[in-house]
């Protein structure tokens, strides 16, 4: 960028190549999600599963729910739609994962011939694992507990994990609905880190007198609170004790464990978020009065017990005897969900399922007749942050309107359950109702006693909790072995490309992001919406990746400022300028002495499609495409 009399350029290191390639830098457990999606395009689907589970303890269960925040940051998609990196993910783990081989086999697989990484969080690890006797106790099943359960296994430790419910998962799977993660992935991913030794007890929720002293007392050296966030917030309104008024995630985790919950033909949900969109699908799916399936009401529609039934319901949807509604008071656009790639997918399959949005819109009151739930007062949301960003709605109280409602469902947030810390533990808990911790090492006040996910931090992505997981059980090993908690080491491997063969796919700029969904008329209770891709389709999508790990890389001793390379750019992003024009000469001008040269070749990574047509043209072979490969290991 030029503002007439310089030039602003900045010299590039390692590490601003590892930062450019942006879906790995937003993955919180940093997969590098470009590379697997560069291996699928290139056929080698088995390396591709390697890179995609290694740093990812439950890469089955992300390929089907994860949020996604590498497409939200994934370049393609300022072009024109991300490359589906998550549904990429779960073709890779349907063929290689554990819902699709035996635990030992993608041991091995994953291990590949020479043993694999030694890095925590690769099942390869087991061949260097340490030797000790010291016990962990993982409290929660959930994405955070899963992660830390199995890098402290990888690393050597008996590892007990304890979970209130009767099954692992925590709100994976009391949370996510069927339809959108399917139960036996969870089992699958649970089988394949109890096969590393982890022992989990089931039913087992601490509480008064089996608490974090009791574990202690038990020989427990280092604890790890992951408990979920299971309790939905109240809305501070008239009649919001009504019958008929419901939490979403008690909703939804009454659904999710087999109960039906009559709900009635109409029904409003509160909130603007995933779990709100989650409880709004769902309602959907109960189409008539007290009608949500199960898993064997499901079997018995495949052998078309229930079918007429079911369509009769549908007949009646379409003509308006069944209704839910969503009303947010944030803006279409401001809408939690809105956030994250997979949000605004779930939020369009939600409008196809026949879902009503109305934005902007904040609950006044619950009408109540003879004690039940029959409508809510809405009034218009006219700003929901104030200058400061802080949350704090303004309403406009003289727009109302009313919507019947057979059931309201709330779903404005949810908190951990920390009933069971005592003042006699010593762990703290902050004003929002979580425990507080050491940022880095996520230790809290207790020697020994760790905390993440929802416990330690507002409810977040899975993959979020993941990584927390993970971080803990870092934090951890060091305390274990008496130690610092050691830095995460990048290893940078840096591969030039063949000039004279190199080439990206044909007409890849014009290839369109989709994802396979269930025809609607085929969407019932526990079925998935989403399907898998074709060997072929997965390819074609994969396809569509811009490669932000090639770079054309500049050699000036070899230039002879022909100029070509910047004729043949099709973006216009290479540049040639002299030193003296460039706006940082501080920081410019040690590079450009010890290059003894006075002309700067400038280059806007985030315009180039790495065609390669610079590299191709240039006479002197000054310019070459060069690949980055990227691994964080453990410090």
């Amino acid at each position: 960028m030029s503002d007439g009399n310089s030039i602003d350029a900045t010299p590039r290191d390692l590490w601003w190549f590892r930062k450019n390639v942006p879906c790995l830098d937003a993955c919180p457990v940093k997969t590098d999600a470009g590379r697997y999606v560069q291996l699928i395009a290139e056929g080698r689907l088995a390396e591709a599963y390697r890179v995609a589970r290694s740093p990812n303890p439950i890469a089955s269960i992300c390929g089907r729910a994860c949020g996604a925040p590498c497409e939200d940051a994934c370049r393609r998609g300022k072009i024109d739609a991300p490359v589906t990196i998550r549904a990429l993910k779960r073709f890779l783990t349907e063929q290689f994962g554990p819902e699709a081989l035996s635990t030992k086999g993608v041991r091995e697989m994953i291990a590949g011939p020479s043993g694999g990484s030694t890095t925590p969080g690769h099942l390869g690890t087991l061949a260097a694992r340490i030797d000790t006797e010291k016990r962990v106790a993982v409290v929660g099943a959930g994405p955070a507990g899963l992660a830390c359960a199995n890098d402290l296994a990888l690393m050597g430790y008996s590892v007990t994990v304890f979970e209130a419910m009767e099954h692992a998962g925590g709100m994976l799977r009391y949370g996510i609905p069927a339809y959108r993660l399917p139960r036996d992935v969870i089992d699958c991913q649970v089988r394949e880190i109890e096969d590393l030794g982890v022992e989990f007890r089931y039913s087992t929720p601490l509480k008064a007198g089996f608490g974090v002293r009791e574990l202690k007392d038990q020989g427990y050296e280092a604890i790890f609170l992951a408990v979920g966030a299971s309790r939905g917030r109240a809305v501070p309104i008239e009649g919001s004790d009504a019958d008929g008024v419901i939490k979403a995630i008690d909703y939804l985790l009454n659904i999710n464990r087999g109960y039906r919950v009559p709900l009635g033909g109409k029904v409003v949900v509160i909130g603007g978020g995933l779990v709100a969109i989650d409880a709004a699908r769902t309602a959907v799916r109960a189409l008539v009065p007290g009608l949500v399936m199960s898993e064997e009401e499901e079997q018995s529609v495949a052998a078309g017990t229930m079918r007429v039934a079911l369509d009769a319901a549908r007949e009646a949807a379409r003509r308006g005897a069944l209704e839910v509604t969503v009303a947010s008071l944030e803006s279409g656009a401001e809408m939690p969900a809105m956030k994250s790639a997979q949000g605004r997918e779930e939020l369009d399959i939600a409008r196809d399922e026949g879902v009503t949005f109305l934005p902007g819109w904040g609950p006044k009151r619950v009408i109540i007749r003879d004690g039940h739930a029959v409508g809510i007062e809405l009034v218009k949301c006219v700003k929901v942050f104030d200058d400061a960003g802080r949350f704090r709605p303004q309403f406009d109280d003289n727009d109302k309107r009313v919507v019947d409602a057979d059931a309201v469902i709330l779903a404005i947030g949810q908190a951990p359950d920390l009933s069971f810390v005592t003042p006699e533990d010593g762990v703290t808990v902050t004003p929002a109702g979580t425990l507080k911790i050491d940022p880095v090492t996520l230790e809290t006040g207790i020697a020994g006693v760790f905390a993440g996910g929802d416990a330690a931090f507002p409810p977040s992505l899975l993959i979020t909790c993941a990584q927390h997981g993970k971080v803990a059980a870092r934090g951890i090993d060091a305390y274990l072995r008496g130690k610092p908690l050691g830095q995460p080491r990048m290893h940078v491997t840096i591969e030039e490309l063949p000039t004279d063969t190199y080439k990206m796919v044909d007409q890849y700029e014009q290839k369109h992001r989709d994802i396979p969904l269930v025809p609607l008329s085929r969407r019932t209770g526990i079925t998935e919406v989403e399907s898998t891709f074709t060997a072929d389709d997965a390819r074609e999508q994969a396809e569509r990746c811009l490669y932000c790990h090639i770079h054309p890389i500049y050699d000036g001793a070899k230039c002879i400022l022909c100029n070509r390379c910047v004729d043949i750019c099709p973006e216009h992003c290479l540049h040639f300028t002299l030193a003296g024009e460039i706006a940082d000469q501080e920081r410019v001008a040690s590079v450009m002495e010890e290059a003894q040269v006075r002309s700067a070749f400038l280059y806007d990574e985030a315009k180039c499609i790495r065609c390669g047509l610079c590299a191709t043209r240039c006479p002197t072979s000054a310019i070459t495409m060069e690949r980055f490969q990227f691994e964080e290991t453990a410090g």
